[in-house]
């Protein structure tokens, strides 16, 4: 089976400042795969070692600043066979429907004959849980999302959605897009020999070969308005007066 894995690589959150005015200054973020992605890797890395004779290949949409040597080596360290990645300014600020169209290109020009295509629950940075939709309507094939586990039967994916009171069964046909959740598998570490042999693996950068069409222009992005603190000065030894105030402000 030909398994892509759709990989987003964002600025590392932990890197990310709040200026005075409010503005994220992402001078000292460096790029690094989405954490929910992580998950979708190690998915596609255990659903091909279930199906002998799986490749898995990946493919990412990114802004040309995220064109970043050691997330590229990352994502093939994680059980990754070749990577496709796409590169345009303009996927900073594009939306799931721009990023969708971007990765159909990679998908019919690169792996036009794919079984399956694995996203993660979201982005690290933005969320929106919709690239995985768009994608599959993009490519006309059905779409199913917080998949928790994946099953090969013939031309056919068997996938389980665990909800709050029961499991879903649900039987996909092939070829397919699938969301996973974050349960469906614990990341994998990648050690020193993966790395290393991360470094021989093919990849492919290319700037994108659609127009990135952003309808929606972003014209600020600022952290919340911290409102002020409140407080409340009591006199030394007044301790019912401050119980009294705790219970009120507990309520």
């Amino acid at each position: 089976m030909k398994i892509v894995v759709a990989v987003k690589v964002v600025p590392d959150d932990q890197d990310i400042f709040v200026s005075p005015d409010r503005s994220l200054d992402y001078s000292k973020a460096k790029p690094k795969i989405s954490e929910y992605d992580k998950n979708a890797l190690e998915a596609a890395a255990q659903f091909a070692a279930a199906n002998d004779g799986s490749q898995v290949i990946a493919i990412s949409a990114v802004p040309a600043k995220n064109d970043d040597t050691k997330a590229k080596q990352n994502i093939l360290a994680l059980g990754v066979d070749e990577l496709f990645m796409a590169t345009d300014d303009a996927l900073e600020t594009a939306d799931s429907y721009a990023t969708a169209q971007v990765l159909k290109n990679i998908v019919e020009t690169k792996v036009p004959d794919y079984d399956v295509i694995i996203c993660g629950d979201g982005s690290a940075d933005l969320y929106a849980g919709q690239v995985n939709i768009q994608l599959a309507a993009a490519l006309g094939v059905p779409t199913i999302n917080e998949v928790t586990s994946l099953t090969a039967e013939g031309d056919k994916l068997v996938v389980e959605r665990t909800l709050d009171e029961e499991v879903e069964e649900i039987e996909v046909p092939l070829p397919a897009v699938v969301s996973v959740s974050p349960d469906i598998a614990t990341p994998r570490i990648a050690g020193m020999r993966d790395i290393l042999a991360a470094k021989k693996k093919p990849q492919t950068v290319e700037a994108a070969a659609v127009p990135v069409d952003v309808k929606v222009d972003v014209e600020e992005i600022k952290a919340p308005e911290l409102a002020p603190r409140k407080n409340q000065i009591f006199e030394e030894g007044d301790i019912d007066a401050f119980v009294a105030a705790v219970a009120e402000a507990l309520k």
